[in-house]
């Protein structure tokens, strides 16, 4: 397993690494320890790295960024186990801010990793209208970065099945997850890469709150519903702020997600927008959110499944 960047790069570590405090699960009795955590030292520091961009040289500025981003993927990998020796790792690359940065980033851990893993970067062309088939291969291929183009129309499907004016993207992302599911299966691939990232996960916590009457949002990594694949999450503790500048200042071909013409995710565009209020009254919050997702107390909520409420009673 890879741990998170050290003073010497990436070091391999299988061992838990305990925090300064200790608190219970409530998980019918189990302890787990866990690091104190708190959004404000975190925003701080965005705060800092947002600021030196009226006074640093960007090639300074970019190195700053770089370094972050690899903190932020070197941390997840480690605390989830992401990626091991001899992992197949599938980076999906839709031509976003994204998958751009996580492909990028990966790349630069595989250079200093103690482990050996492969990268493959694979895209689906859906065949929208407009749709510049020569931007990808051709960054990837002055990249040196070893790719797969594949072709399915979606486009056509989608546009068949929805009426018009419905946001098409739910039905859009399925099958294109079908499509990249299948390469995976038949390549031999052990790991799915996805470039959601720490805000993406909070967003969804939201949307599962609001509109589905359920606490539970994006994992960091998880296995497909047919068991089949394991997908990972490697930009889950980056900020999308860090992303977007990064993707700014690295240049990269950026490929619009709206050739469809399809009306976006309204529900989840609400849910950004109170998120950026918040944070901008409140700086921090939407890390502390965060790190909420990951420092979850069953016997504090109301769920018999998680925690056995029926078995409490006085101490004798």
């Amino acid at each position: 397993m890879i741990a998170a960047p050290g003073a010497h790069g990436i070091a391999i570590t299988s061992e838990t690494r305990p925090g300064p405090s200790s608190v219970t699960s409530g998980r019918r009795g189990e302890s787990r320890t866990r690091p104190a955590r708190t959004g404000r030292a975190t925003s701080a520091r965005m705060a800092a790295l947002m600021d030196a961009r009226v006074t640093s040289d960007p090639a300074d500025e970019l190195k700053a960024l770089e370094v972050r981003l690899r903190g932020h993927v070197g941390r997840a990998i480690a605390d989830f186990g992401m990626i091991g020796d001899g992992d197949r790792v599938m980076v999906c690359v839709s031509g976003g801010k994204d998958s751009y940065t996580l492909l990028e980033v990966l790349r630069l851990l595989q250079r200093r990793a103690p482990v050996d893993f492969e990268l493959v970067a694979v895209h689906l062309d859906q065949k929208q209208p407009g749709y510049p088939a020569d931007v990808l291969p051709t960054y990837l291929e002055r990249s040196g970065i070893r790719h797969v183009i594949l072709e399915q129309d979606t486009y056509s499907v989608v546009q068949r099945v929805l009426p018009e004016g419905k946001t098409q993207c739910g039905l859009c992302s399925r099958l294109r997850r079908g499509r990249l599911y299948a390469w995976a299966a038949a390549n031999g691939i052990t790991k799915i890469a996805l470039g959601h990232h720490r805000d993406d996960l909070v967003e969804t916590l939201f949307l599962n709150l609001f509109h589905g009457g359920k606490l539970g949002a994006m994992p960091p990594k998880l296995r497909s519903e047919d068991g089949r694949h394991v997908v990972i999450r490697p930009l889950a503790y980056a900020p999308e702020a860090e992303i977007a500048r990064y993707a700014e200042l690295r240049d990269f071909p950026i490929i619009p997600c709206n050739l469809c013409g399809s009306q976006a995710d309204l529900e989840r565009v609400a849910i950004k927008r109170m998120l950026r209020d918040w944070e901008q009254a409140h700086p921090g919050r939407v890390e502390n959110i965060f790190a909420a997702l990951r420092n979850v107390d069953p016997a504090r909520l109301a769920d018999p499944e998680l925690f056995d409420f029926a078995s409490l009673a006085q101490e004798s």
